[in-house]
């Protein structure tokens, strides 16, 4: 029998959350006689939120075994679910499937143990969501939610509810979805659920918010969960996904250097055990190397990131795409959008946008910008309208409708000042100073320029440092007038000859795609005849 003394200090350590405490002195009570299941719960508890991810399972394992001995029903079949779930999000889906199958064999057995049922639910809708089946997770989460709700209990009540929003957003109904969330965090605020339920909804929370386009909500549960982390100091599991979380808000805010330090504090958490930190600390780090023109740093942080089994994306075709190779980029980035769900789809059409221009491929840029307003609720939230106004913007730049980009230009910069995002609002100025030089106006473009490089440079921004410089010095007249880069460059080739055939073939873009920047060329530059644009080039010293 272990030490009353001792198993009473580890059990006061566990209840005011002292987990290093905790996991002492239940270890101590452990090794002076064999523990309870309770007290084994809790050992396991402890050493899971202190990231010690194997010993967590085996004392649950231990818990599990001391539950049966007793004839508590409901104890096995709860600690079997969650070991379960637990090696469900680890990827070992034999064993959890073992472990789920004895937790319900176990509850449908009788004995005290139906009261888990709710909690046996959620696996089905965390398959069913896993695999891109959002109707079918509604169904089961809904179905958890209310077994949870007539038993009382407040984990699988929790749970459910997560899985739900979760759903809800993955099928369009984002609104509902962010309000289930909503809900089921006021749960957690009151702590009316255990440890490591609250630390799985807040990290989820937070990343559905990013998913729908909702900063606002995404920073305001991101400083809650900091608070929560801030409290149990020496807590590990979800430690590393909330500075990784902080990353991304201060990256977003334009502290780049507070971003970087949040981020590697992220990576140093996830090497002490919060794996479930691993793709968004090192993903943060490789947008901030990316956004300073560090690209080699960049380069092996999304490598890191992908190393956790989630696609690095869409930062590592952006930095492709920033290394001049448009071609890849754009391969990475259709790849990605094509094969992903619903929400990461969207979040995905800005990127795809400005690969697309930058590939010259202005239908395909169009294409994806429409998808992204047209799935825009009216009341639609500021991030979602500052990227599909500047994705608008940005198309109709290159469709040659400088004054229609301007509107949808001035849209995206308010949101974005709004957002205080200020990496953002300068690469709007960027957008509205070229809109301006189409429309003649130079003098507007320069203090549209003047003003994006100062907020790059106080960002350290290289690259967009080094392309405001060269827009500047490109002036009006070798801006090549009304066209866009990728019209000049199918002009050079008209005038050294080339079919539409071969031109199409030499930038990687369809013949339809050429015989439209034709017709723009003539008709921007009212002429009729290739030998008219071939005139033109040489006149203009384009070739």
């Amino acid at each position: 029998m272990a030490s009353s003394v001792v198993l009473d200090r580890g059990r006061s350590a566990f209840a005011e959350h002292r987990w290093t405490e905790a996991f002492t002195a239940l270890s101590e009570a452990d090794g002076e006689g064999a523990l309870e299941g309770a007290d084994l719960e809790r050992l396991s508890t402890t050493a899971l939120l202190l990231g010690r991810e194997e010993l967590g399972v085996e004392f649950a394992t231990r818990a599990h075994e001391a539950f049966l001995e007793v004839g508590d029903q409901e104890g096995a079949a709860r600690s079997a679910a969650w070991i379960g779930m637990y090696l469900m999000g680890h990827g070992d889906m034999a064993q959890s499937g073992g472990w789920l199958a004895r937790a319900n064999r176990i509850a449908e057995s009788g004995g005290g143990a139906e009261s888990v049922e709710g909690l046996l639910r959620i696996p089905a809708g965390l398959g069913a969501l896993y695999t891109g089946d959002p109707d079918g997770a509604a169904l089961a989460f809904a179905e958890a939610f209310t077994i949870g709700d007539r038993l009382h209990d407040r984990d699988a009540m929790a749970l459910a509810h997560l899985g739900l929003g979760q759903a809800w957003i993955m099928l369009g109904h984002t609104d509902d979805g962010l309000a289930l969330l909503d809900e089921v965090m006021v749960a957690i605020m009151a702590g009316e659920v255990s440890p490591v339920t609250s630390g799985i909804v807040y990290c989820s929370v937070i990343g559905s918010c990013y998913l729908a386009f909702d900063v606002r909500r995404a920073q305001e549960w991101t400083i809650a969960l900091d608070r929560w982390c801030g409290a149990r100091p020496d807590m590990v599991m979800y430690s590393g996904q909330c500075q990784a979380f902080r990353a991304e808000l201060y990256r977003l805010h334009g502290a780049w250097a507070d971003a970087l330090e949040a981020a590697r504090a992220a990576v140093e958490r996830v090497r002490r055990g919060d794996w479930h930190g691993a793709w968004r600390a090192w993903y943060q780090q490789a947008e901030v190397h990316r956004l300073r023109g560090e690209f080699d740093a960049a380069d092996k942080s999304y490598l890191r990131a992908a190393e956790s089994g989630y696609p690095p994306q869409p930062g590592l075709a952006l930095l492709r795409l920033a290394q001049g190779n448009v071609r890849l980029a754009r391969s990475m980035i259709r790849q990605v959008s094509e094969e992903a769900d619903l929400p990461t789809h969207n979040q995905l059409l800005p990127a795809v946008v400005e690969i697309e221009l930058a590939a010259g491929d202005v239908e395909a840029a169009r294409r994806a910008a429409d998808e992204l307003a047209e799935g825009m609720p009216r009341d639609a939230k500021p991030l979602l309208r500052a990227v599909a106004a500047r994705c608008d913007g940005a198309v109709r730049l290159d469709e040659g409708n400088p004054r229609g980009a301007l509107s949808s230009l001035r849209t995206a910069w308010a949101c974005w000042q709004e957002l205080e995002a200020p990496y953002e609002a300068a690469r709007c100025r960027v957008l509205t100073a070229r809109a301006w030089r189409a429309l003649g106006d130079e003098a507007s473009a320069s203090m549209e320029l003047d003003a994006a490089r100062a907020t790059f440079l106080e960002l350290g921004a290289a690259p967009d440092v080094a392309a405001v410089d060269a827009l500047s010095r490109r002036g009006p007249s070798a801006a090549f007038g009304p066209l866009t880069p990728r019209e000049v460059e199918v002009l050079r080739l008209v005038a050294s000859g080339k079919t539409n055939r071969a031109i199409a073939g030499e930038l990687y873009l369809s013949e339809k795609t050429v015989d439209r920047h034709l017709s723009n060329i003539f008709s921007k530059l009212g002429i009729s005849s290739r030998a008219a644009a071939t005139a033109y080039a040489y006149e203009h010293a384009l070739v």
